[in-house]
């Protein structure tokens, strides 16, 4: 544990202590800036694939079940099938709910 003495700090008298948001007190060396919150848009990342998910989850249904019409002789392959384009159609209803509700639709 470090006490107001710098023991436990490596003794750096150069270095400050600042208030960060969110988080706790962060110790910054001289010279260094700290650390900020970088948010998920600077990077790219937009939280949603928007009208072409919501395209490509309808064709992913229509191609799983057209995958039922083939040579296989059990039910389980078409169990899954229709399982998969089922809960692939529940996410796109849910989805359609939350954008209607929602503040602002995509």
């Amino acid at each position: 544990m470090s006490d107001a003495s710098g023991r436990g700090q490596g003794n750096q008298t150069s270095a400050r202590v600042i208030e960060q948001s969110t988080r706790e007190e962060g110790i910054v060396r001289a010279g260094e800036t700290p650390i900020t919150h970088e948010r998920p848009e600077d990077w790219g990342w937009h939280g949603e694939s928007g009208k072409a998910g919501r395209i490509a989850g309808y064709a992913m249904i229509v191609l799983l079940l057209t995958l039922i019409f083939g040579n296989h002789r059990g039910q389980v392959e078409n169990l899954w099938l229709i399982g998969s384009a089922l809960v692939i159609a529940i996410s796109l209803i849910w989805d359609s709910r939350r954008r209607k509700n929602a503040w602002r639709s995509r």
